[in-house]
């Protein structure tokens, strides 16, 4: 991490304020190529819009690093928020729209393939990637960083930011890959239960962002007494930050949960997946109970044999609500 002073923060100086990270540039340029090479290759079924967001998500991560917001996130912890931010959440967003796992599997020989998908479907990436996992790995990762001594520690270890800065990303990855992305894993989870880990995962969010806000004393005092002469006072920079991760955060975690409703109500297949695997197997199970058939059986919910049997229930559960009359 470049121990560099930018100088005070203006708007001048935040937009000119780059530096090269050339580790993070090679890093991001190597993901880029490789995807679109793998893309090429492979003939992928993932669509062109998709390879756009993933290259987008690389040169977000580099940028983030590279710019203003890189240069000033240890001057001002307002700044650092922002970076944490884009980091867990901007840059894993456009990585997993990019379904990169697809695009490796495609370009793989068939041989290939084949092992390929036994080992995604496995049980210990089937649990890696279980949405509660992705989860609860944000969850830690957001409240370890802020609700610590974390912070101090990097002044410190000036390499533990690298590493927050890796960490970031990947949690986010794991916890947007059950929830927006399509990829050929164990996991797949139903459209409203996605909905509703997109509500859970507010709370972090919300409660790291409030107790920020308004605690009345300083949590990092060495992190702050490395700010320089011009940046906000502890209190001031802090409760900023806190807003910041308070709004920004669910802000974000809302937009995408919005983009996701979206693409569910575009889609009818979507539509169909909305409450997932479970009740859609409850349903397939009342309805051969009704036409006396056996529920492990595979009748289509929608033929017209279950049509049949749905109005007849229909009917029957009419009958049994009509009133009876009064005897004399």
């Amino acid at each position: 991490m470049p121990m560099d002073d930018p100088g005070v923060l203006t708007w001048h100086s935040f937009l000119t304020s780059w530096r090269l990270e050339p580790g993070w540039l090679v890093v991001g340029l190597l993901l880029a190529a490789g995807y679109c090479v793998l893309w090429f290759r492979g003939r992928s079924t993932v669509r062109a819009w998709r390879m756009v967001s993933f290259v987008l998500g690389c040169a977000a991560l580099w940028v983030c690093i590279a710019s203003g917001i890189g240069a000033y996130a240890m001057d001002v912890f307002w700044m650092h928020m922002i970076l944490h931010l884009l980091l867990i959440m901007v840059v894993p967003i456009l990585l997993v729209l990019g379904h990169p796992i697809t695009v490796v599997l495609e370009a793989l020989p068939a041989g290939r393939q084949a092992r390929a998908r036994r080992f995604l479907t496995s049980r210990p990436i089937g649990i890696f990637t279980l949405p509660t996992t992705g989860l609860a790995v944000y969850t830690l990762v957001i409240v370890a960083t802020h609700l610590t001594g974390f912070m101090d520690q990097m002044v410190l270890r000036p390499w533990l930011m690298t590493g927050e800065q890796v960490l970031y990303v990947a949690a986010g990855y794991l916890f947007f890959l059950p929830l927006i992305g399509e990829e050929p894993l164990r996991s797949d989870p139903g459209y409203l239960l996605r909905l509703v880990l997109f509500l859970i995962g507010m709370l972090p969010d919300t409660v790291v962002g409030i107790v920020l806000l308004q605690t009345d004393r300083d949590p990092f005092p060495m992190m702050m007494s490395h700010h320089p002469s011009w940046a906000p006072d502890p209190l001031t920079d802090i409760h900023t930050a806190g807003g910041l991760m308070w709004a920004g955060g669910d802000g974000l975690m809302m937009f995408a949960a919005v983009g996701l409703m979206i693409t569910v109500v575009a889609s009818p297949s979507k539509r169909d997946r909305m409450a997932g695997s479970w009740l859609d197997g409850v349903r397939r199970t009342v309805i051969a109970a009704e036409v006396g058939a056996d529920p492990a059986r595979q009748l289509d919910p929608d033929s017209d044999e279950a049509y049949e049997a749905y109005n007849r229930m229909l009917q029957r559960l009419s009958s049994d609500d009509t009133p009876k009359s009064p005897r004399n």
